[in-house]
């Protein structure tokens, strides 16, 4: 096995952490474990030189380390509590007050597409015939190049539909094969994929009515976590939600977030 001298350890925690926020202070096995194959595949003995092509080539090496070093576990209607709260809460909500029918939803670390194309179909449900009078585009943002390559093509495991409603997969998918499943275009159009570094300030002028940013934040120290919460707080509209993963949390003393319930957060 190709080990991590303190230097090699150091420089890459660093590196990872000022420019991605994610921290890998207790993760040198995990480093070392994970990126094995990786550095034999390019024919690197240590992991000085392999640091050096990531610096070199940014956009394709880092993300492939980042991939490595994070678990991009998803599937639909993942945490359906969520979901739950949109079709009983958020969405009858802004049934009686959004007079422009506009709705601005960003799914931020939506990895291979599961939870914004969950969130498109849970408001076609709630729409019905109504659907067609609304503008409930998502965007879904990542910094993986190639999860997002996947979410547009909008193919997925049997496995990962095993949460879904059958009358949604019957009625949003089509069968490919004997184990796979195709997104229709009427689920898939609705989703706008960009890239995007949380780390980086965000580009967006108008502010959005619902943010998921969920299992994202695990990776994080808490004053990277407490940054990040407070520049989506600045990105919402004045009631607007935040979701959360389950196993996260924000800190009140450091944000101005109402707490709703569990992982749900509302901006006064």
């Amino acid at each position: 096995m190709i080990r991590l001298t303190d230097k090699e350890f150091q420089d890459i925690v660093t590196y990872v952490k000022s420019n991605y926020g994610i921290n890998l202070t207790k993760k040198r096995q995990l480093i070392e474990s994970r990126m094995q194959a990786v550095l034999v595949s390019r024919g690197f003995t240590n992991f000085t030189d392999y640091f050096n092509l990531v610096k070199q080539n940014k956009s394709d090496e880092v993300t492939l380390m980042l991939n490595k070093l994070t678990t991009n576990h998803t599937y639909f209607y993942r945490e359906p509590a969520h979901f739950e709260f949109m079709r009983k809460v958020f969405l009858p909500m802004q049934e009686k007050t959004n007079t422009r029918k506009v709705l601005r939803i960003w799914s931020a670390g939506c990895s291979s597409g599961e939870e914004a194309y969950t969130a498109i179909m849970t408001m076609m449900e709630y729409f019905g015939i109504k659907k067609a009078s609304w503008d409930f585009r998502i965007l879904a943002t990542d910094i993986s190049l190639k999860a997002m390559e996947a979410a547009k093509n909008g193919v997925y495991s049997e496995e990962s539909l095993k949460e879904l409603p059958k009358t949604w997969k019957m009625k949003y998918f089509n069968k490919q094969g004997d184990e796979y499943y195709e997104l229709k275009d009427e689920v898939r159009n609705q989703v706008i994929f960009k890239r995007l570094n949380l780390m980086d300030p965000f580009p967006y002028q108008q502010p959005f009515d619902l943010i998921f940013c969920r299992n994202v934040m695990i990776y994080f120290d808490q004053p990277t976590k407490n940054a990040l919460i407070n520049k989506f707080y600045d990105a919402l509209k004045s009631g607007g939600y935040l979701f959360i993963g389950h196993s996260e949390t924000v800190q009140r003393d450091t944000s101005p977030f109402i707490y709703v319930e569990p992982s749900i957060y509302r901006k006064g």
